[in-house]
């Protein structure tokens, strides 16, 4: 049976995980912030989130942009902009890896397989350059999604947090983490 050398080795498209076990839960040691649902106070959160990274972690704002991210869908998405209800987020920075948890009070992310799926299809659009079908996978809505979402936000998600992104088994919480080059500190002599 013949094989295609170009379909050898191509990792299917990333997946969003739901596993309440997950050791990115594990809340040991995390800094933890609780803020209420006020969308109009999101940068400001995530400035407290963000202030503790290391410098070499911001990456021209990309970390910023990312928990920003998290915490705009939980207070959006998860407690519909409920001024009543939380946002509770633990986050840690060590040498080489950002973590971040991010919970709200409402009903979860109940279509992340159908997510999944939609994902998976507009990954194989794009490796087999299907560039007509992948029109048909441009944005992810739903009956509960207004006119400024389009699922970009999840895309974006998977391959910034390379060390995961779960969900907890309610779906209403999301651990994530990144891994970064280890710094180096002090003087490090050459070779020559």
């Amino acid at each position: 049976m013949a094989t295609n050398p170009e379909a050898v080795n191509v990792d299917p498209a990333k997946k969003i995980l739901v596993d309440g076990e997950s050791p990115l839960f594990d809340r040991t040691g995390m800094h933890h912030k609780s803020f209420p649902s006020d969308f109009r106070q999101i940068r400001y959160f995530t400035l407290l989130v963000v202030q503790k990274a290391p410098l070499e972690f911001k990456e021209i704002n990309l970390l910023e942009q990312q928990v920003s991210e998290l915490i705009k869908n939980a207070v959006k998405h998860g407690n519909r902009n409920d001024p009543k209800k939380t946002v509770q987020v633990w986050f840690s920075y060590e040498d080489d890896r950002a973590r971040l948890i991010v919970e709200d009070e409402g009903s979860g992310f109940q279509l992340i397989e159908h997510w999944n799926r939609f994902n998976q299809a507009r990954t194989d659009c794009f490796r087999n350059q299907d560039f007509e079908r992948m029109a048909d996978y441009v944005s992810f809505t739903t009956e509960a999604s207004d006119e400024h979402d389009s699922g970009n936000a999840l895309f974006a998600a998977l391959e910034y947090w390379d060390g995961g992104v779960v969900f907890s088994e309610a779906r209403n919480c999301v651990a994530v983490a990144r891994s970064f080059p280890k710094r180096r500190r002090g003087f490090v002599p050459s070779e020559s």
